[in-house]
């Protein structure tokens, strides 16, 4: 199953799709796979799970800080097949979001394999260009899994045409310039990197929608966000809530309020 068919459910209902994203192994595994399931119940339309790496260097401090009490809680690459597998189970598209290196050191048809045993979707990978993705751009054949990869406000309308030429499922639009990480409010480039890419796409009729990501925290930036792009991208939102809470019931009773939220933003922002 592609991450295609989250975006185009939410098309058919007049909005963008909300997407979320926790590292695996945070608080621990379980704890990420009730957090996950908990994000899908309360209105996430696809989930990514993220490979926790011990130099994250694309991710603010919040990520940082939880992909760290998981590598110290022991997680390894089989846990977060653990945790796509039970993600999957509750028919939502999951992709796994990991830096290359890991992926690499497994063996990416390896990988490839494995991810599309587990019932994965595909690979999100923020630090990998198509012109080095020869090797997982043949192993996604394979396996039938998606490729997102990122474009940027930085991105020259040339790199837009190759970035969305290589991605299968959606493109990731990165609307900051810098780490990850909520803020208060959304980039004003954003709108404008959605509709160049947009402008490439539709050149070469490929119609893939557009996720938008890196910021989102609340509601009211939900709204906004899914009234110029196909899908809102949260993480750090929700690791924040994990990360404050006390307990575990008040982490995934956070998490499902900021879901809830969102999920009302998305609908909010109808096109």
């Amino acid at each position: 199953m592609s991450v295609r068919t989250a975006y185009d459910k939410a098309a058919s209902e007049g909005r963008a799709a909300l997407v979320g994203y926790l590292p695996a192994g945070f608080p621990t595994v379980d704890g990420a796979i009730e957090a996950a399931r908990t994000m899908v119940d309360a209105g996430c339309d696809a989930i990514e799970i993220g490979l926790p790496y011990t130099d994250p260097m694309m991710d603010g401090p919040t990520i940082q800080d939880a992909v760290h009490q998981a590598l110290v809680g022991g997680v390894r690459v089989a846990d977060v097949f653990r945790t796509v597998e039970a993600v999957a189970a509750t028919g939502v598209p999951t992709l796994v979001m990991t830096y290359w290196n890991p992926v690499d050191h497994y063996g990416v048809d390896r990988f490839a394999r494995d991810l599309a045993s587990a019932g994965g979707t595909g690979l999100i990978t923020p630090d990998l260009t198509p012109e080095e993705g020869a090797g997982w751009l043949e192993a996604s054949d394979a396996h039938a899994l998606d490729r997102v990869f990122l474009v940027a406000l930085s991105s020259t309308d040339e790199r837009i045409e190759k970035i969305t030429e290589a991605s299968r499922g959606f493109v990731y639009a990165a609307s900051l310039m810098g780490v990850t990480g909520a803020r208060s409010a959304v980039d004003t480039g954003a709108p404008r990197l959605v509709e160049r890419t947009r402008a490439v796409i539709d050149k070469h009729g490929t119609a893939l929608p557009v996720g938008l990501g890196l910021g989102v925290g609340n509601g009211a930036q939900a709204a906004e966000v899914a009234g110029f792009a196909d899908g809102v991208i949260v993480g750090s939102a929700f690791v924040r809530r994990l990360l404050d809470a006390p307990d575990p019931p008040s982490g995934l009773a956070g998490i499902r309020a900021l879901t809830e939220e969102l999920a009302a933003g998305v609908r909010a922002g109808r096109r």
